[in-house]
């Protein structure tokens, strides 16, 4: 096969892909709209470790991060018709989940993520398992991942969120500006001081 036709098989898988993407959004959006039972059962089933390990990462508390889960999902079922399918399903499930825990910083007369309490120095945070590692996971040692856990619970959350969204949850630039509602360049400013501060704080060896 020449290289002409790779590229043309290529680009036509590329392309099915995004049409499937596509529509696979579009069904979320109706379901959604129509309020449909059996889709949220599917949606929370499909996304309840990646949600959960994402608050779990930028609160550093489960109690606090379980019950931002359960909120989570309410306000998909309250909000679902806000949802258009033009983005993809998983930023703006994250979006609600991120403006929960911003709203409940300001009541505590906070005024952004930025002032999460920290974790305990060097306490590992405790992630559920999941049959399917992430891929930080797949090249990491156990060792290893935990000391990247506990080293990611000593830094400052607005930097974790940017680290776990990037790596953890594989999401574009573009991606995870429209889930922190800020500019591609911000992200990219805090993707670099969260690598900075993440290499600090792994223990030697590691890095």
């Amino acid at each position: 096969m020449s290289a002409s036709t790779l590229t043309l098989v290529a680009e036509r898988a590329i392309y099915l892909s995004s049409v499937q993407d596509t529509e696979d959004r579009k069904a979320i959006a109706r379901g959604l709209r129509e309020r449909d039972p059996e889709l949220l059962d599917f949606l929370i089933e499909t996304y309840k470790f990646r949600l959960f390990r994402y608050l779990l990462y930028i609160t550093a508390n489960k109690e606090r991060a379980e019950d931002f889960f359960q909120e989570t999902w309410i306000r998909v079922l309250e909000r679902g018709h806000q949802y258009d399918g033009k983005s993809k399903f998983e930023g703006w499930l994250f979006a609600i989940a991120r403006h929960l825990v911003i709203d409940w910083q300001r009541q505590k007369k906070m005024q952004s993520l930025d002032s999460l309490m920290e974790p305990e120095q060097g306490a590992p945070l405790e992630l559920v398992n999941e049959s399917e590692p992430s891929p930080l996971s797949q090249v990491l040692s156990q060792e290893q991942e935990t000391a990247m856990q506990s080293s990611l619970g000593q830094i400052a959350a607005i930097y974790r969120e940017v680290l776990v969204l990037r790596f953890q949850e594989e999401m574009r630039i573009e991606e995870i500006a429209a889930v922190m509602s800020t500019p591609a360049s911000t992200v990219k400013s805090r993707l670099y001081r969260g690598l900075e501060a993440l290499r600090t704080a792994l223990p030697e060896g590691i890095a």
